[in-house]
């Protein structure tokens, strides 16, 4: 990767109990069914066996996945961050279009971003342009329907622990 993997110590720590739950629970579990399975006898019409050896290498592949990826993060703490009055990593933002249609959104790494649940990857193009901005700028985003501006109207950031 060249660019760092930013995430917050939330969604870091969602990553660690995924990989933490396949590892020790799932996957144990998984290799005693088929271990007991492969004892039945013929493995080829073996239901059990199949599709736990299916199964195993979906695991690994995940397990593989979630190491990558917890190896390149940079966790940053929102709450740490010094200069609350521009939107940086972690900031939840308010936004209005030219109809004052409000939308708020948190800017998050991009392996916990949810655009449903208002969770917007920090190399998304709406979390691009908004980088940097004050309450009061206005932003161009060029979306797949056409450009729109957008007003920030207001930028918090978590409290400090």
């Amino acid at each position: 990767m060249d660019r760092p993997n930013y995430i917050t110590p939330d969604g870091y720590a969602r990553l660690r109990r995924e990989y933490e739950e396949l590892f020790g629970v799932e996957r144990p579990r998984l290799v005693e069914t088929i271990s007991w399975a492969a004892g039945n006898g013929d493995r080829s019409e073996n239901g059990d066996y199949i599709y736990g050896r299916k199964r195993l290498r979906e695991i690994d592949r995940t397990l593989n996945r979630l190491s990558r990826k917890m190896k390149a993060a940079k966790v940053v703490d929102p709450a740490a961050q010094a200069d609350r009055s521009r939107i940086f990593f972690g900031a939840t933002v308010t936004i209005a279009d030219e109809n004052d249609n409000q939308r708020t959104l948190t800017i998050v790494g991009d392996d916990e971003a949810d655009a449903g649940a208002g969770l917007i990857g920090w190399n998304a193009p709406l979390a691009r342009a908004l980088r940097g901005a004050g309450v009061g700028d206005v932003r161009r985003i060029d979306l797949p329907v056409g450009a729109k501006d957008y007003e920030v109207m207001a930028i918090l950031y978590p409290a400090a622990n």
